[in-house]
This record gives C-alpha cells, sequence and structure tokens, in this order.
C-alpha cells in the first residue's frame, strides 16, 4: 500500500476537519455538508449581513426549518463566512419562530 502523496495530506486533513464540524450539532447531528448547509441558507443572507435591518423572509425561515438547528449550529461555529454576522445568524430561529434550542457557541 502506497503512503498518501504530500499533495493529498492537506486534502485530506480539510476533510477530516469538515466532517467534524458536521458532528458538532446539539443531541443530533447535522446530516448536511457544511457547504451545503450555507447554500440552504442563502435565502437568509440579506438578513444575517451585518447591520441589517431587513427581517428573514419566509423562504429563509422555511429553509432555516427544514435545515435545524443542528446544522444552524455548524454554520455558526464554523469558519467565518463573508457577509454574515453570525450573531445576526443565532438570531434567525427566534425571528422565524422555530423552537430550537440556543447553540453553544465554541470561542
Amino acid at each position: 500500500m502506497k503512503p498518501f502523496s504530500s499533495e493529498a495530506v492537506p486534502l485530506l486533513m480539510c476533510l477530516l476537519i469538515m466532517t467534524a464540524m458536521v458532528d458538532q450539532g446539539q443531541g443530533t447531528t447535522c446530516q448536511s455538508t457544511f457547504f451545503s448547509a450555507l447554500v440552504q441558507l442563502i435565502p437568509c443572507r440579506v438578513s444575517v449581513a451585518p447591520f441589517s435591518p431587513i427581517p428573514p423572509s419566509e423562504t429563509c425561515c422555511n429553509a432555516l426549518k427544514a435545515l435545524g438547528q443542528p446544522c444552524l449550529c455548524v454554520l455558526v461555529n464554523g469558519p467565518p463566512i463573508s457577509g454574515v454576522d453570525r450573531n445576526m445568524a443565532l438570531q434567525l430561529p427566534e425571528k422565524c419562530t422555530a423552537n430550537f434550542e440556543p447553540c453553544d457557541i465554541m470561542k
């Protein structure tokens, strides 16, 4: 069996990190990858932009509820997302009347 090439090691490390992030849900795990969860919440982007006064749309709230709390927590605890205020993202469940437990924020 050949050892991994030096080019494959960074890719494998990235995949392991992303897999670990997906498993950081609260009680249950997120069934989406970080990137697919992020794509699913695209309708919420205008509501979580820094200093945005725009409330979440019905489309955003439906996407949030379909995604679920574990995946929202993965997103807010994951790598920085350009143009997204994490505190505003954490307010989405309340604004959308989604009955989610609060996320444990990792520092």
